[in-house]
């Protein structure tokens, strides 16, 4: 018997790419790429040391746009959009002219080794926050070059916060593209999401992804981001959707009492930016407080992804899940699958 969501064209709005050291050293322009060798190290990124498979059992490798593709077809997606794995250590890079070639290479690998391959494989492109000029030529060439559907921001890792000043004309780039930008966590630097007092994995983790997503999402929202570019469409990887209706109360009474002198790029209570269609939001299939999110916030924000094939993927199962959960209407099914990331991606 045939599954019902195969006759939806599914997007899986976020899967990634186990990219490696030797994948990326070659398309490094000059010497920049022998970096890792020089320093005898494993990964261009700075590395932690959590063992996040716990010794091999939980998650796979993925490097290859076939693997990829045999994927896609096993649990019925119609399209994926490719984000890194060490790469999403990005912002912890302290050189900026490193991490302008490190993005550049990894930008050109990506387009290379996937794009190329297949239209039903899409790509976001890391950027060089560190180096805010270099970073809006680099979506451009990204985006008009080389076909990439958005455009990467690390939500651990920088120095300052994404909704800062210094970096908004990145996303007046992106909205003159038509770019989205994605805000994606990682947990690296467990300080960046308040975890640093703990020891183990499992606690570090339950923390990082929405918990970073609350940060980045309040200062975008107070610094004026969604205010003063109406038109940039900003997701919010991997945090889940649950916390929303409870931090955008907490938004909005902050803002009442304090906005008009501390945020006043923010001009609308902050959960009206929350329904305004330009933020959007992961939901995980088993998640059960999705209906009170689509209560609060509408169905037309949220959007389903594998998160294939990192340890924690629940991939098929989590889109047999989204597919027949009986708390949604089929209607809202199909934009959490389907229609909402087409929206976010505008390519996709």
């Amino acid at each position: 018997m045939t599954e019902p969501w195969r006759a939806i064209p599914v997007v899986d709005a976020d899967g990634h790419i186990t990219e490696s050291t030797e994948q990326l050293r070659p398309y490094f322009e000059g010497r920049q790429g022998e970096r890792g060798h020089w320093a005898g190290r494993r990964s261009y990124y700075p590395e932690d040391g959590w063992d996040r498979s716990l010794g091999g059992r939980l998650g796979s490798n993925v490097n290859d746009a076939k693997t990829w593709l045999g994927i896609m077809d096993e649990g019925g997606l119609d399209t994926t959009v490719l984000y890194p794995t060490a790469g999403l250590g990005i912002g912890w890079v302290r050189e900026p002219d490193f991490a302008v070639a490190l993005c550049r290479a990894y930008n050109n690998f990506l387009h290379q080794e996937f794009l190329a391959v297949s239209p039903r494989l899409k790509g976001v492109a890391l950027l060089p926050f560190q180096d805010v000029p270099e970073a809006v030529k680099e979506l451009r060439r990204a985006v008009t070059d080389l076909g990439m559907v958005g455009a990467f921001a690390p939500a651990v890792g920088l120095r300052l916060p994404l909704g800062h000043p210094e970096f908004h004309p990145i996303y007046a780039e992106a909205e003159r593209l038509g770019s989205m930008v994605a805000s994606h966590a990682t947990v690296r630097g467990p300080h960046f999401f308040g975890a640093d007092g703990f020891d183990k994995f499992v606690e570090v983790h339950t923390l990082s992804h929405p918990v970073a997503q609350m940060i980045q999402l309040t200062g975008m929202i107070f610094e004026g981001v969604p205010e003063k570019y109406p038109r940039l469409r900003i997701g919010f990887m991997e945090g889940g959707c649950s916390w929303l209706p409870f931090w955008m109360d907490r938004m909005d009474e902050e803002w009442a009492k304090r906005g008009a002198v501390e945020a006043p790029l923010c001009r609308k209570k902050p959960s009206e930016y929350l329904r305004s269609g330009q933020l959007y939001f992961a939901a995980e299939g088993d998640e059960k407080s999705v209906p009170e999110v689509v209560r609060r916030l509408g169905d037309d924000i949220i959007f389903y992804a594998t998160d294939v094939p990192h340890w924690d993927n629940d991939y098929p199962e989590n889109l047999r899940e989204m597919a027949t959960r009986d708390d949604l209407g089929a209607e809202t099914r199909k934009k959490i699958l389907s229609d909402n990331a087409r929206r976010l991606y505008g390519r996709a």
